[in-house]
């Protein structure tokens, strides 16, 4: 890879130069480890498809640094202690914080040693945490239907109400849904189909359900915008990834739901597929899934592990 032109690859800069009067204070390994570490987010962000990936590790990185004298110098005591330790608010990371710090160094620094700008890693002697598994939670129909009821009959609400039901009907993530324009939809036999740049990198064809096909019109015909008037780079729902997490939370609050989050949608889109009668071969395609094992583990903390083991006990005991 040519790190000459690193920075034409992701116009982002990675370190931030402090100044001491008139003069910056130029470390001088910074001009090229600044190239290296443009070179990995870019290659993070081809092998992601994600634009936010590679922003919060770059945030990650320039803080990283920003603190240390040399990045071919630094050692694990160095990369824990900032993994680990407190960030700019003065709080303590959580687990998945942690883990995210620690995946943006170990992946920078294997970069920065298959570049051969040194032969080791200093993050691989780091441990991550231990991180529990958060349950996960899946909105029944009749609570999805009366968080539906909560959206506004403005413009606004309409878009709200089309990337709910496109999520569930699609199982996909809040950034995957917000990231589709109206050069991702395609029609062909009669029938709708969106593309989308999933989790892994993969890049994703499937038939776009007709009713979330007619909640997106709608939206768009309430926004003055006709998907056939649209350029294909226009945004379907033209709202932020925290914007909508904001709207959902008080449509939420307003039905009486707990802890709603933009991902409990598409643990409701695995839920309700479950329930209608699909098989985990099914729920896996459908979620995208590389290994049936992983749709197994995560079918089992959504819908509770069923235990017939104890019939016979009960019957020994008595208590049957």
């Amino acid at each position: 890879m040519d790190l000459t032109h690193a920075d034409d690859m992701l116009p982002v800069t990675v370190i931030e130069v402090v100044r001491v009067g008139d003069a910056p204070a130029l470390p001088t390994w910074l001009p090229r480890w600044e190239s290296v570490a443009a070179a990995y987010l870019a290659e993070v962000g081809n092998r992601t498809g994600s634009t936010r990936t590679p922003e919060e590790y770059g945030r990650y990185l320039g803080r990283f640094l920003a603190g240390v004298d040399d990045p071919a110098m630094a050692t694990p005591a160095q990369v824990h202690a900032f993994a680990y330790g407190p960030g700019p608010s003065g709080r303590m990371p959580s687990p998945s914080s942690v883990s995210v710090r620690l995946a943006a160094l170990r992946g920078f620094y294997d970069f920065a040693r298959r570049m051969r700008m040194l032969e080791r890693n200093p993050a691989d002697d780091v441990k991550r945490p231990r991180n529990a598994d958060p349950t996960p939670r899946g909105l029944t129909a009749d609570e999805l239907k009366t968080l539906l009821a909560q959206t506004p009959t403005t413009p606004a609400g309409a878009r709200d109400r089309a990337i709910i039901v496109t999520a569930v009907l699609t199982g996909l993530r809040r950034t995957e849904v917000l990231g589709l324009k109206a050069g991702d939809l395609e029609h062909r036999g009669g029938a709708t189909y969106y593309r989308a740049r999933t989790k892994g990198g993969t890049l994703r064809l499937r038939e776009l359900p007709a009713p979330a096909v007619r909640v997106i019109a709608a939206a768009l015909e309430a926004r003055g915008t006709p998907l056939e008037t649209m350029g294909a780079d226009m945004s379907l729902f033209a709202i932020s990834s925290h914007g909508f997490y904001k709207n959902l939370k008080a449509y939420a609050d307003r039905a009486g739901l707990a802890h709603v989050t933009p991902h409990v949608l598409r643990h409701s889109a695995a839920k309700l597929r479950r329930d209608a009668g699909a098989s985990i071969e099914e729920v896996g395609t459908f979620l995208g899934h590389r290994s049936l094992h992983t749709t197994s583990r995560y079918l089992a903390r959504l819908e509770g592990e069923r235990d017939t083991g104890w019939y016979g006990v009960a019957a020994a005991l008595g208590v049957s």
